[in-house]
């Protein structure tokens, strides 16, 4: 079996490596993005045709959290529709015999009734913040769902609920708000320490963002402080987003790797109709994951809270009946999940 993830560097597409890996299943293909280029239809169709592909497992995207979404909403549409159409497209015209889409919880109108169901699509206004990204994502559904019913092919599109594990993006600037949390308190926690060599290599390792790395001198311990503190980061307080009164839930990555190739192998379109919802079917606000958070990270300053930022849609917890009945569920708790998490952070930086 011939499989190609594409975007296999990035969070979900780095568990679909590891998952599939195991059992020698898959010939697993894969292509960095300074070589193959889904934006470019030409790129895009010539790797589909030398390759003869059978399974496509598309995770390739522009991501970001609520700050990036609503910052670079141009490059989000353009950007992920691309990829959407050059993929599909050129899946299509080679023979590929399944593919999965991955899609987003944004879908789902803002005001959707809680827990949303995979019949809620369309059925009200988005949520803002992140409408381009959204938009974008609902344009590829529905791309797979007409391929499937003009072409008969077997294209599958699943909505994960907010992801969180290996490989996250930790971008103050572009992060989303699970890894952005982390890496707020383990900043937070080498300045209570005064542990200045530790906070510099975290910052060569992963840019802050916010155009704050760009001449900042990591060996001026009062110019670091500074900079941290522009972003909410002090030895004796961190200043969270929003009013934490908002809900969400999260699943761990390699579940939703799991998840993802329990479908492929079990499933198709004809099963599954145009969507399929994916996640952990339980949700908290995020004061309480700040706590979780903090706790796993064992920071031991405050919490606080910028209202005048925007909270994002209200609540966002998926129904996953559906899924459930075909016999799938999640197998990594939150609280198991921070841990694994913060402990990969802290060995890949040393």
């Amino acid at each position: 079996m011939k499989t190609y993830i594409a975007g296999h560097t990035g969070l979900v597409g780095s568990a679909l490596y590891r998952k599939l890996q195991v059992g020698g299943k898959h010939e697993l293909l894969v292509a960095p993005h300074d070589k193959l280029d889904l934006k470019r239809q030409n790129e895009t169709e010539k790797f589909f045709e030398t390759h003869k592909i059978d399974w496509v497992f598309l995770a390739a995207a522009r991501v970001g959290g609520i700050l990036a979404n609503s910052t670079y909403k141009a490059e989000f549409i353009y950007d992920n529709l691309a990829i959407a159409m050059n993929v599909v497209d050129a899946a299509y015209k080679t023979g590929v015999k399944k593919l999965l889409n991955l899609g987003s919880s944004c879908i789902y109108p803002k005001h959707a009734p809680q827990p949303m169901t995979e019949d809620a699509l369309l059925t009200s206004p988005l949520e803002t913040t992140n409408e381009a990204y959204a938009i974008s994502k609902i344009a590829a559904l529905k791309l797979c769902r007409y391929y499937n019913e003009q072409y008969g092919t077997n294209y599958i599109s699943v909505m994960p609920t907010n992801l969180y594990g290996p490989h996250d993006n930790y971008n103050l600037e572009t992060a989303h708000v699970l890894p952005a949390m982390l890496r707020k308190f383990h900043l937070a926690g080498l300045l209570r320490r005064k542990d200045f060599a530790a906070l510099a290599a975290d910052i060569r390792k992963c840019p802050l963002g916010f155009g704050l790395d760009k001449g900042l001198n990591l060996q001026d311990e009062k110019a670091m402080t500074a900079a941290l503190k522009q972003i909410g980061i002090e030895a004796d307080n961190v200043t969270l987003w929003g009013t934490g009164e908002v809900y969400r839930e999260f699943l761990h990555v390699d579940d939703m790797a799991a998840g993802c190739l329990f479908l492929m192998e079990n499933c198709d379109y004809q099963d599954i109709g145009e969507i399929i919802n994916i996640g952990a079917g339980e949700d908290l606000k995020l004061k309480q994951l700040a706590s979780l958070i903090r706790d796993a990270v064992g920071y031991e300053g405050a919490i606080k809270y910028d209202t005048f930022k925007p909270d994002g849609t209200p609540k966002k917890l998926l129904n996953i009946s559906k899924i459930r009945a075909l016999g799938w569920r999640p197998a990594i708790s939150l609280p198991a999940g921070i841990k694994q998490s913060y402990e990969w952070y802290c060995s890949s930086r040393g």
